[in-house]
């Protein structure tokens, strides 16, 4: 189930408060109000909570969604450079070609690791079921994305597809329907 939260209307209403606090802080000190020392608390917190939306609205909660793009998941991740998903037996090239693109750029964050070559690399997918006891990970295409934090605007992407995956695929399909 996704939620989308609008964390920047959060953020600027508790800046909003957190001013207006703080100028009735600086009120009661001037009027010596006897809750002055609690003003202070209260824009503390306010303070704090407002700095905690501002951290939360920079990127953290931040996910591209490519409409044309086919539903995947994230089946492995090293938390360094290598990540794997999963999609459906019947996406086709373009869909693979959003679906990778999509999770380059969810799963691309300034936390990862550089590995060997520089770059995260995201693998694509697919189980086949030889028969009860066996499974045949069939990897239809990858994206490389160069690990490199100077140019964050347009990060190049780098997004192959495997079209001899995609045949054999298609004929395992085919021998499915006819069984």
């Amino acid at each position: 189930m996704s939620t989308f939260i609008n964390l920047s209307n959060y953020f600027e209403w508790s800046l909003l408060i957190t001013i207006i606090s703080l100028l009735l802080v600086i009120l009661s000190f001037i009027l010596s109000w006897k809750n002055r020392f609690r003003l202070v608390g209260i824009s503390g917190f306010m303070i704090v909570l407002t700095v905690g939306l501002f951290g939360l609205n920079i990127g953290l909660l931040n996910r591209h969604r490519i409409i044309t793009s086919s539903s995947s998941s994230r089946v492995y991740d090293n938390a360094s450079d290598q990540i794997v998903i999963s999609v459906e037996p019947s996406i086709t090239e373009e869909e693979l070609f959003m679906a990778l693109r999509e999770a380059a750029q969810n799963y691309f964050v300034y936390g990862r690791s550089a590995g060997k070559d520089n770059q995260l690399t995201l693998r694509a997918r697919v189980l086949l079921h030889v028969n009860e006891k066996e499974d045949l990970p069939l990897y239809l295409g990858k994206a490389e994305q160069k690990l490199n934090f100077h140019n964050d605007n347009h990060p190049e992407i780098n997004i192959q597809i495997d079209k001899n995956a995609f045949q054999t695929l298609s004929q395992y399909l085919n021998n499915m329907n006819l069984s």
